[in-house]
C-alpha cells in the first residue's frame, strides 16, 4: 500500500514538474532567434500584431500565451522597436508593451516644394504623404507663428534629426517648427539684423543663391553681390528667380536651362528684374550652407557674375558692367555653341 502511494505521489510530482517546466518554459525560455527592428503601426490589433511577430521569434504560440497573460492585447503600442537575440516571451511582451521605441535618423535634403518634401519624409515615418502636406499647408498654424503661402517652406531646414518612426503629421510639423526656432538663435538673429534683413529674408536670398551655385565654397561670394545690390538698391536680377516664375506659369516638370530676353518681362512677384528688393518668399529650399553664406557673406565688390565657361559650374564675378559684358558674351558664346536653346 505504502509503494503503491510513493509511486502515487512520485507520478504527482512528476506532473506538476512537467507542468511546471511547460509554464517556465513558455515564460523564459529564449524566444527571439535575432537581433532585429519591428514596425508596429497605430491602431494595430492583436491578430494583426501576431502577424508581425510570427516571422521573428521560435515559437509563437507561446507568445500569444504570454501576452494574453499580461493583458498586452489591451496595451497594443504603436512604433519601430529593436528585439534582441535570445529575449524571452516575459521580457519581448515587456518591452513591447512598455513603448520604448527605437529612435529614427531623419533625413532630408533640398526640396524645392511641400509635394517633394512630403514625399520625402513618408518614406522615413508612419505618417503618409497627404497627411503631411495637409499639416504643411494649415493656414491657421502658419499664421499663428509668421509664416504665410509664400514662405512656409522656409520653416523645414534640410538636416538630419532624430524622430519616433511613429510620429504623425501633426508631430512631425511641431518638431520641425522647434527646430527652426532653436537654429535661429540669437547669433543668427544678430548677424540677419547687420545685414538689413529678417530672417526669413535670409532664407529668401539663401535660396536665391543655393539656385545660382552649386558650389559650397562660392557661396559666400554670390552672397556677398546679392546683398551689395540689395543695399545699393539695385534689382537682383537673379535668372532663378526667372525660372522660378516660368515653372509657375507653365508647370513644374517644364525645363529651363536658360533664360531668354524675354523671358524677363514675365508678370510675376518673383521677376527680379522687373521688381526691386527680395521675392516674396524663397525659390526653393537652402540648406544651412547657404543660410550661413548670406549671415557671413565675403566682404567684396562684385555686382556682376555670369557662369564661367573655364571652369564649369562655377562662376566669374565683375566689379564693373565692362568687365561684365566680356565675360556674358564669352558665356554667351559657348552657350550657342553647345546648342541650348532654352
Amino acid at each position: 500500500m505504502k509503494k503503491k502511494l510513493a509511486i502515487g505521489i512520485a507520478i504527482i510530482v512528476l506532473i506538476v514538474a512537467i507542468i511546471g517546466y511547460s509554464f517556465y518554459s513558455k515564460i523564459y525560455s529564449p524566444n527571439v532567434p535575432e537581433t532585429t527592428s519591428i514596425l508596429i503601426p497605430t491602431g494595430t490589433d492583436f491578430e494583426s500584431l501576431v502577424r508581425i511577430i510570427e516571422p521573428h521569434v521560435k515559437n509563437v504560440n507561446n507568445f500569444i500565451w504570454v501576452a494574453k497573460k499580461k493583458n498586452y492585447p489591451n496595451k497594443i503600442r504603436a512604433g519601430k522597436f529593436k528585439i534582441t537575440e535570445g529575449m524571452n516571451n516575459e521580457s519581448l511582451v515587456d518591452h513591447l508593451r512598455g513603448g520604448k521605441q527605437e529612435t529614427i535618423t531623419l533625413t532630408f535634403n533640398n526640396q524645392d516644394s511641400f509635394e517633394k518634401l512630403a514625399g520625402r519624409i513618408a518614406v522615413q515615418i508612419e505618417a503618409d504623404s497627404l497627411s503631411l502636406l495637409n499639416a504643411f499647408n494649415d493656414r491657421e498654424f502658419l499664421t499663428q507663428n509668421g509664416f504665410d503661402a509664400t514662405t512656409a517652406l522656409a520653416m523645414y531646414i534640410p538636416n538630419s534629426y532624430d524622430f519616433y518612426w511613429s510620429t504623425n503629421a501633426q508631430q512631425f510639423k511641431e518638431k520641425m517648427l522647434s527646430e527652426y526656432n532653436k537654429f535661429w538663435n540669437d547669433d543668427r538673429i544678430s548677424k540677419a539684423k547687420k545685414q538689413g534683413i529678417t530672417p526669413l529674408q535670409v532664407t529668401t536670398l539663401a535660396s536665391i543663391v543655393q539656385k545660382e551655385t552649386a558650389v559650397v565654397n562660392e557661396r559666400k561670394t554670390v552672397a556677398g553681390l546679392y546683398l551689395n545690390r540689395l543695399h545699393d538698391f539695385w534689382p537682383l536680377q537673379a535668372d532663378p528667380t526667372i525660372i522660378f516664375a516660368l515653372k509657375e506659369k507653365y508647370g513644374q516638370d517644364k525645363e529651363f536651362k536658360r533664360v531668354l530676353n524675354k523671358d524677363l518681362k514675365i508678370d510675376s512677384p518673383y521677376n527680379t528684374y522687373a521688381n526691386f528688393g527680395l521675392p516674396p518668399g524663397p525659390i526653393g529650399m537652402p540648406d544651412i550652407s547657404s543660410i550661413d553664406a548670406v549671415l557671413n557673406p565675403e566682404d567684396h565688390q562684385y555686382y556682376y557674375m555670369c557662369a564661367s565657361v573655364e571652369n564649369i559650374g562655377y562662376h566669374k564675378f565683375a566689379k564693373t558692367l565692362k568687365e561684365h559684358n566680356i565675360n556674358a558674351a564669352a558665356y554667351q558664346k559657348w552657350v550657342s555653341q553647345q546648342g541650348i536653346n532654352r
